[in-house]
């Protein structure tokens, strides 16, 4: 029968790959900066594990997002600055802080009024103000202060537009937006005409802003719309490669591949 471990288990697995004498020479040498960029793929492992519905991958995915928690957390214990314990009372206490519909007393075993059910509308509310005092004692009072320059850019947007908008910093309705998108290609038409690359960035930056932003009003996310294209994009090029042969695909005329693409997509309609 396979043993069953528990999270004191995977914690006590963590201390033995990082002591000097006995650890793992590979988990000896990291540090908070070299294990960031595997901490970032695994998220988007388990992401791509919800997005194909595969349950059981997303389990190990998500074990192995844990891990690196448990990393950080010793690495933090190591330089005596935080462990695994004051992560876990840490969130915690904010999710309890920002719950108070849910945690009146702001303590676990508080339970809410039964007559009293607070609004969608008043859950929002509370938790932005909530969330802004957090900021203002940190010393972070600015509206945007907070939000993190490493997020993926689409991210990036769309929580600064949200957080903008929370201010009353929005257009009133979709058409608004739908009209800047198209102002904002009239102007990166008029930079492609006069063949200024720097302007024609600076152009680009703001459609991609503003279709973020149409986006937002719409209620998508925009990573996860830009990500189905991609791989909707994929399926559709590998079809397209598969019909004609790999070898064969790059001597096609563009309009031979045109006429593939036609193809691919009308079997997808079928």
């Amino acid at each position: 029968m396979d043993a069953t471990y528990s999270i004191d288990d995977l914690r006590y697995l963590m201390s033995r790959l990082r002591d000097p004498q006995t650890g793992c020479p590979w988990d000896i040498k990291q540090s908070y900066q070299t294990i960031t960029p595997h901490t970032i793929e695994e998220v988007y492992e388990v992401v791509d594990a919800i997005e194909r519905g595969d349950m059981a991958h997303l389990s190990e995915e998500l074990g192995d997002l844990l891990f690196q928690i448990i990393f950080y957390s010793q690495l933090g214990e190591e330089d005596k600055q935080f462990d695994f314990d004051t992560v876990v009372s840490g969130i915690t206490a904010k999710l309890l802080r920002r719950h108070p519909h849910v945690f009146p007393d702001g303590t676990l075993q508080s339970v809410p009024d039964s007559q009293t059910v607070a609004t969608e509308a008043e859950i929002k509310s509370n938790w932005e103000a909530i969330k802004k005092q957090e900021r203002s004692e940190v010393g972070s009072s600015g509206t945007l202060d907070d939000i993190p320059l490493a997020l993926p850019a689409l991210s990036r947007a769309f929580k600064l537009q949200k957080r903008a908008a929370a201010r009353g910093f929005d257009w009133s309705e979709v058409g608004g937006v739908l009209d800047k998108v198209k102002e904002e290609i009239a102007e990166l038409e008029q930079e492609i005409a006069s063949g200024n690359m720097q302007a024609m960035e600076d152009e680009m930056g703001d459609l991609l802003f503003s279709c973020v932003n149409l986006a937002r009003h719409l209620s998508i996310d925009p990573e996860t719309a830009l990500a189905r294209a991609s791989d909707k994009f994929k399926r559709r090029f590998q079809a397209m490669e598969a019909a004609v042969g790999v070898d064969r695909f790059a001597d096609l005329s563009l309009e031979e591949m045109e006429q593939q693409w036609i193809n691919v997509k009308g079997l997808e309609s079928i």
